[in-house]
């Protein structure tokens, strides 16, 4: 997340995006480096998905992610 701030800070526009698993951990980092990235948590796990259902998930967050991005 550290190298999210810094971009935004550049004026890259950033979306993190991690498993609902990390929801806590990365409200707790955001607080640590005094940030608030913008964030977009997807169903977790993720590392046993098939292929097909990897497509699936960031079918269904894009529209989110790309909203947050050309906000």
């Amino acid at each position: 997340m550290h190298d999210t701030v810094n971009l935004e800070a550049m004026g890259v526009p950033m979306v993190f995006v991690a498993s609902d698993e990390f929801v806590t951990g990365a409200d707790a980092q955001a607080k640590a480096l005094g940030a608030d990235p913008t964030r977009v948590f997807v169903a977790h796990p993720i590392q046993d998905r098939t292929d097909d259902e990897m497509r699936a998930l960031a079918d269904s967050a894009v529209d989110e992610i790309l909203g947050h991005l050309i906000d």
